[in-house]
């Protein structure tokens, strides 16, 4: 089996917390990523928006883009709204070979919202849940048909944040999921029973590590998302608490090939990009060679 590696830019500049920010550039960032191994790397604020800007940098890094997030607001807006908002996306997207974008819900979701503890994330009723997984199917379906992969990307402090939410908006919907294992340990899911259950939708992972010490002392009724990421509650691969070599260990038996990326907001100057970048592909490596994964340039 084959897999590559991809790292998300949010570990250099964060988008929702600019304070979180290491002052450097894209060239730079895809640098200090491209050094610790990785051939991926997914779009962040500071990438162009045009392909003829976008592939000679990547080109020189010698990195391909390996995905990216769009803020959708299906579960308020309606679909046509997220349609004029996606396509330079996908346009994008498709002229530097991407093999996805990651669809977010934003709508209704307190995850940039510093001000809204955990505890008042929004709930979908039953009859909600189903049509917004309707209308999620009816728009991932537009834009695979236009050659583009949707993957949905199930978040804390949004809609489908915890394992329950997952089950039901997959019994809803058709779209491919993402699949998050620090989001979902965050929520207090099972991560392995989730990939168990989901794991025929799973087209893309993003290995987001934990500082349970750190999520379990939350008040949730008083502390927001965006307020546990500057506790360190995220970290990458090999830092933190999750058991990675159980969790590839369960998608190669399930035969994934694809993108293990490494998603881990964290404030820079505490947790240096590069050598977060290190240990991450370190442990990456070796839980999955013991795996059975052959890691491929991008």
């Amino acid at each position: 089996m084959k897999a590559k590696l991809g790292m998300s830019p949010i570990a250099w500049w964060n988008d929702d917390l600019p304070q979180l920010s290491d002052d450097v550039s894209l060239e730079e960032c895809l640098r200090q990523s491209r050094s610790a191994g990785f051939t991926g790397m997914e779009k962040g604020r500071r990438f162009p928006e045009s392909a003829a800007e976008m592939l000679p940098i990547l080109k020189k890094a010698d990195v391909t883009l390996c995905g990216g997030w769009f803020s959708g607001t299906i579960v308020n807006e309606s679909i046509a709204v997220n349609k004029q908002r996606i396509q330079p996306m996908i346009d994008l997207f498709k002229a530097v070979n991407a093999p996805c974008i990651v669809y977010g819900e934003v709508g209704r979701s307190i995850q940039g919202d510093q001000s809204k503890p955990l505890a008042t994330k929004p709930k979908l009723s039953d009859a909600e849940m189903k049509d917004y997984g309707k209308k999620m199917s009816e728009f991932a379906t537009w834009v695979e048909a236009q050659g583009m992969p949707l993957v949905y990307h199930h978040h804390m402090a949004a809609v489908v944040e915890t394992e329950p939410e997952l089950d039901a908006f997959m019994a809803n919907s058709t779209i491919s999921l993402l699949f998050d294992a620090g989001h979902m340990a965050f929520a207090g899911g099972d991560v392995l029973r989730c990939i168990d259950k989901h794991h025929t939708r799973i087209r893309h992972v993003h290995t987001k590590d934990v500082r349970m010490d750190v999520i379990n002392k939350l008040d949730r009724s008083k502390e927001s998302f965006l307020d546990a990421v500057i506790k360190g509650a995220f970290t990458v691969p090999g830092d933190g608490s999750l058991d990675f070599a159980a969790i590839v260990k369960k998608l190669a038996g399930y035969g994934y090939e694809g993108w293990f990326v490494v998603e881990a907001e964290q404030d820079p100057k505490q947790a240096p990009p590069l050598k977060m970048a290190e240990v991450g592909h370190k442990e990456l490596m070796r839980v999955m060679t013991a795996a059975g994964y052959e890691v491929v340039a991008s």
